[in-house]
Formats: C-alpha cells, sequence, structure tokens
C-alpha cells in the first residue's frame, strides 16, 4: 500500500463548488451534450458523469421521490428534470439563520480572510433579515484567537515591523528577530504571522504561540518587492526531496502518523506498517520518535536510530540508582 499525501480538503472544496454550480448550469441548458458541459465547467466527462451521478441522491429532507434531484438522459445528452427547489430565492429558519450569522462572524474575525468586506456585507444583510438575531448574545472565539493574536493583528494593520522573541522548536533555540509583516492567518487551530524576516532575508512563518515577545517599532514595514507569500494550499509544511526521509517501523497504535503527516509511502508489514516521511531535520524527527509509544522504531537512517537509542539510554541512566546507595533521608526515618 502507497499513497501520496492526503488533498481531501482541497478536493472536497472544489467539488462542492462545482455541484452547486451544475444545476443552475444546467438548468439553463436542457438536452445539453455532457462532452460539452464538461469543457465549458472545466472538468473531464468522467468527473461530470461522476458529479451528476453525486446529484442524483441531493436534494431536499425526506430523500425520497420528488424530494431529490432527478434528471433524463438521452444518449449523451442530460435534462435537469426536477431542481429540488434550488432555483428559489433560500429562506431560512431562525435556527439556521442563527447558525449562519455565528459562522460569518467566525469567518470575519479569522485572520488571513482575503475578502473580509464581502463577508461584512453578507452578514449585515442576514442579521437585517434575520430581525432580533442581529443582537443576539453570541460570542465567538476562535481555537488560536489569543491576546498575542489580537496584539499582533492590530501592529500589522498598522503596518509596523515588529521586533520580536521567537522559539523555534526544530533548533530548540530562542532568537531575536526584526521582521515586516506581510500578513496573519489561521492554519487549522493555530495563527501564523507571515512576514519578511531581516535575519533570513526571506519570508518565513512564525506561529504565533512561539512568539515570547513582541515590541511594535516605530518605522513602517518595509516588504521588499521579492517577498511573495507561501502557497498553503497543502498546509504549513510542504515537504521536498531536499529535506531528510526517515522510515519508521509502527504498530496499530502509531497509524494516526498516517493521517496527521505527509507520508511519501505507507507499507504493510505484518501487523506492523512501514512509514516514510520528509523531516524538516534529524533533531526534530528525534523528538518526534521518542514522544512515541514502544510499537515505534526507526529503520532508517541510521543516524537518526544511534540518535534516539543514545538518548533513551540517557534518559534511562538519569532515573537509575547505583546499587548499595540509598537517599539519606528516607534511612534516616527507617530506624
Amino acid at each position: 500500500m502507497t499513497r501520496p499525501a492526503a488533498r481531501g480538503g482541497r478536493a472536497s472544496a472544489d467539488r462542492l463548488a462545482r455541484l452547486l454550480n451544475l444545476v443552475p448550469y444546467l438548468l439553463a441548458r436542457p438536452g445539453i451534450e455532457i462532452a460539452e458541459a464538461a469543457g465549458d465547467l472545466g472538468v473531464t466527462e468522467r468527473q461530470l458523469r461522476e458529479d451528476l451521478e453525486l446529484l442524483w441522491v441531493c436534494g431536499l429532507p425526506g430523500y425520497g421521490p420528488g424530494d431529490l434531484i432527478d434528471m433524463a438522459f438521452d444518449g449523451d445528452r442530460v435534462t435537469i428534470t426536477y431542481d429540488a427547489g434550488i432555483d428559489r430565492p433560500l429562506r431560512l429558519t431562525p435556527d439556521e439563520a442563527l447558525a449562519l450569522v455565528v459562522a460569518l462572524r467566525m469567518l470575519a474575525e479569522t485572520p488571513g480572510v482575503a475578502n473580509r468586506e464581502a463577508v461584512e456585507r453578507a452578514l449585515a444583510k442576514i442579521e437585517g433579515a434575520a430581525g432580533d438575531l442581529a443582537g443576539a448574545p453570541v460570542e465567538v472565539r476562535l481555537p488560536g484567537d489569543t491576546a498575542r493574536v489580537r496584539e499582533l493583528r492590530a501592529a500589522v494593520e498598522r503596518g509596523r515591523a515588529l521586533r520580536i522573541t521567537y522559539y523555534t522548536a526544530a533548533r530548540d533555540e530562542t532568537t531575536e528577530r526584526t521582521i515586516d509583516p506581510l500578513r496573519i492567518l489561521m492554519v487549522g487551530a493555530r495563527a501564523y504571522v507571515e512576514a519578511w524576516c531581516r535575519r533570513a532575508e526571506a519570508v518565513r512563518l512564525f506561529r504565533a504561540d512561539r512568539i515570547d515577545a513582541v515590541t511594535e517599532l516605530e518605522e513602517p514595514a518595509a516588504v521588499p518587492p521579492q517577498a511573495r507569500p507561501h502557497d498553503l494550499t497543502d498546509g504549513v509544511f510542504r515537504p521536498s526531496p531536499d529535506l531528510p526521509l526517515i522510515t519508521l517501523r509502527i504498530g496499530r497504535g502509531e497509524r494516526w502518523i498516517t493521517e496527521y503527516y505527509p507520508c511519501e509511502r505507507v507499507e504493510a508489514d505484518g501487523e506492523q506498517w512501514l512509514v516514510s516521511l520528509r523531516v524538516t531535520d534529524l533533531g526534530w524527527a528525534r523528538r518526534f520518535v521518542l514522544g512515541l509509544g514502544p510499537e515505534a522504531t526507526v529503520v532508517a537512517p541510521a543516524e537518526l536510530a544511534e540518535q534516539v537509542r543514545a538518548q533513551a539510554v540517557a534518559a534511562l541512566d538519569a532515573y537509575a540508582m547505583p546499587v548499595g546507595r540509598a537517599d539519606p533521608a528516607v534511612a534516616g526515618t527507617t530506624q
């Protein structure tokens, strides 16, 4: 069994957008050829047929005859015969409206949203139509929305350079840096500052929870023309062939690794799995392996296996009590 890193979240979002566009497109073109529709929508004929099969099980609650979207095929032509009301204006129940208001408020507070004005306009429109819901006592707080994140966001919006004290976990070191922020963004439940780092002379991502101190400077942020934001479509960590490749043998209890980290190879080996993945450096990999359970062992590289063994032995030695020696305080209590 070999598989690439998962990209399910992005693919699902793309397909949802395509399905929402597909029904009104077909309603306006009854009897259109599938090949022509696929060309207009920028997908293959096979993908369009799979989307049409999915539409057959979409519709209104009840999910019986008269509830689901229906269509007719005439050779390679398709016609929507029942749209399940998708062409009618959406009418929300109070509970649905409140859920949408909460979701939009959260989106409006999410750092890095590209078009916050559009979100705020939609929110104002829905709150205006929702009546009493507009003043509902709802507090929205993101998982990473700490005082430090709010402080950083305000500094970025003012366009100032920052001096930060930053902890780098991969090297287990704390450094002082002057950065010119580009944006604040959320990836998963973590907030990041993306900025031009004057020390590295490159664009870097700084985790907000690893910024120990921040000082807003008087000078404006000076981002050089060559600075470009990272493409975070597939997450913060982007494996590349120049990074170290490690291989682990894991048991059932450690299989979560394959869901949480992008793996280049996952192969079944009896009851165990062989997992290969790229890491930023072997120091991080050593700490990672030591944090796993006893069902994980290093297969390669040999250097990593030796580092893990040496640190494990050192940890055990720290707990060892020399034979024949006892704690005097304990010994005194037994007389």
